[in-house]
C-alpha cells in the first residue's frame, strides 16, 4: 500500500513538473509564416515547459485592432501577449489595458532601439511596448522601364505621374498600370494620404491647437491630386480596394510602373518564387510636391502585454526573446523586416543580405509618426471615411467633405481639451 501511494505521488509530481504552461499570443497573419514559426519553436526549445499558443488575426491593421481591443475590453485573461501597431500604445495605455513595462524594460535597454518607435511606445513617461521592427513608406519602381525610356526616379509627385503616363504610352501594354498603392478604407489609407498631405506642407490636424486641418488648402490640394492624377490618370480603380498584399502582388506580377509600400516589399519583389520582376526593381524615397520635402510615414509593430494576463513575468520572457538582437536579426534576414535595434544596421551579416537597409536607415530615423494620442482611433475613422469618399468619387466635393471631416475631428479632439493631453 505504501509503495502504491509512493508511486502515485512520484507520477503525479512528475506530471506536474513537466506540464506545459501556455502563453497565449495574439498575432496577425504574416506573409512570412515560416520565420515566425521557427522563432516560436526556438523560444519553446530554450524554455522547456512553456508553450506559445497563437491566435492569428487578420492582416489588416484596422481589423486586427478590432480583435485585440475586444479582448482587452472584455478583460480576457487568456490573452497574454499581443502585437500593437505603432499608433496604439497611447490608446491602450490610457484605457488601462496595456501593462507598463518599465520594470522589465529599463531606460538603458531602450537606448539600444531607434528613438521613434520607443517614443511611440511611451505614454505619460511609461513604456508600454517593445518594438519588433520598424516601417517607413518607400517608393518602388521598375528600373528597367525607367531606364528604357530615359527616366530617373521621380523627385516630385507630378513628375511621377508624367513618367508613368509616358511609360504607359510607349510600352502599349494593356496589363500595365502606372501606380499601385494602398487606397482601401483602412489604416493604410491614412499612411498613404499623410505622405501626400505632409509633402505638400499640410497636416492631418493641429496638434497644438487641437483642431482638424484637412480643410486647409495644402491638404485639399494633395487629396485632389490623388483623386485626379493618381487614381484618375495612372492607376486603375481597383487600387481603391487594395491593402498592402494586393497592391504588392500587382507590382510583383509586373503590372505596375511605380508602387508605394513598406521595406518588406523588397524581399517579395525580388523573390523568384513570388515575383516576375526580380532584378528589375529600384527603390527610392517617396516624392514630394514642388517646394515640399519627402515624407515617409512611420510604421512598425510592437509587442505588448495585457494588463489582465495572469502570467506577466512569463509573458515578458517571450516578449524579451522575440525582440532580442538574435530574433530581430533573424526577422531582418529572412523576412526583410527592418530591425528596430540600432546595432543591426551595422551588422555585417544583415548588410550583406540586406544592403538596402544601409541606405534606408536615414529614412527610418526621420520617418514621421502619426500623432500620439489616446483618441487616435476615432480620429483615424473620421479621416478614413473622408479620404475614401474624396478619392473614390470622381465628382466628389473635396472642400465640403474636408470641412465636415475637420468638424468631426474637432469634436473628437474636444475630449483631449476637456481632459489631459498625452
Amino acid at each position: 500500500m505504501a509503495i502504491t501511494v509512493l508511486v502515485f505521488f512520484v507520477l503525479f509530481s512528475c506530471s506536474f513538473v513537466f506540464a506545459e504552461t501556455e502563453i497565449r499570443f495574439v498575432t496577425w497573419k504574416s506573409q512570412f509564416p515560416k520565420v515566425w514559426d521557427e522563432a516560436i519553436r526556438a523560444f519553446e526549445a530554450e524554455h522547456p515547459g512553456l508553450k506559445i499558443v497563437r491566435e492569428i488575426g487578420p492582416h489588416s491593421s484596422t481589423e486586427f485592432h478590432d480583435l485585440v481591443t475586444q479582448k482587452l475590453k472584455n478583460r480576457d485573461p487568456e490573452m497574454d501577449v499581443f502585437f500593437m501597431d505603432v499608433i496604439w500604445p497611447a490608446e491602450f495605455a490610457a484605457a488601462g489595458w496595456a501593462l507598463p513595462l518599465d520594470r522589465f524594460f529599463p531606460a538603458g535597454e531602450r537606448e539600444k532601439f531607434l528613438s521613434a518607435p520607443i517614443l511611440a511606445d511611451t505614454y505619460r513617461g511609461q513604456i508600454y511596448g517593445v518594438p519588433v521592427f520598424i516601417d517607413a513608406g518607400m517608393l518602388y519602381y521598375r528600373k528597367d522601364l525607367l531606364a528604357r525610356y530615359g527616366f530617373s526616379p521621380p523627385r516630385t509627385w507630378p513628375e511621377l505621374v508624367a513618367q508613368a503616363k509616358a511609360v504607359l504610352a510607349k510600352a502599349k501594354d494593356p496589363q500595365l498600370t502606372g501606380f499601385s498603392g494602398q487606397f482601401k478604407q483602412y489604416e493604410g489609407l491614412i499612411c498613404n494620404m499623410m505622405e501626400y498631405i505632409l509633402s505638400n506642407g499640410g497636416s492631418l490636424w493641429d496638434d497644438d491647437g487641437l483642431r482638424g486641418a484637412l480643410h486647409r488648402p495644402e491638404a485639399i490640394e494633395a487629396v485632389q491630386f490623388v483623386r485626379d492624377r493618381i487614381i484618375g490618370e495612372i492607376s486603375h480603380r481597383g487600387v481603391l480596394a487594395y491593402q498592402e498584399p494586393e497592391s504588392l502582388a500587382l507590382f510583383a506580377q509586373g503590372r505596375a510602373v511605380f508602387h508605394r509600400n513598406w521595406p518588406y516589399a523588397w524581399e517579395i519583389a525580388n523573390d523568384p518564387q513570388r515575383s516576375r520582376v526580380v532584378g528589375k526593381v529600384g527603390m527610392a524615397v517617396l516624392p514630394a510636391f514642388p517646394g515640399g520635402k519627402s515624407v515617409s510615414t512611420l510604421g512598425g509593430w510592437q509587442l505588448g502585454i495585457s494588463r489582465f494576463s495572469r502570467k506577466p513575468d512569463l509573458a515578458w520572457k517571450f516578449v524579451s526573446f522575440m525582440t532580442s538582437p538574435e530574433m530581430q536579426k533573424r526577422i531582418a534576414l529572412y523576412a526583410g523586416r527592418a530591425p528596430a535595434r540600432r546595432a543591426l544596421y551595422r551588422d555585417p551579416d544583415v548588410l550583406k543580405k540586406r544592403p538596402e537597409f544601409e541606405s534606408q536607415f536615414e529614412t527610418f530615423v526621420h520617418a514621421v509618426p502619426r500623432p500620439r494620442t489616446p483618441v487616435y482611433v476615432p480620429l483615424s475613422n473620421v479621416m478614413q471615411r473622408f479620404f475614401s469618399s474624396a478619392i473614390a468619387l470622381r465628382d466628389s466635393n473635396i472642400e465640403s467633405l474636408a470641412r465636415l471631416a475637420s468638424r468631426d475631428m474637432d469634436r473628437v479632439l474636444d475630449l483631449l481639451r476637456e481632459g489631459v493631453r498625452p
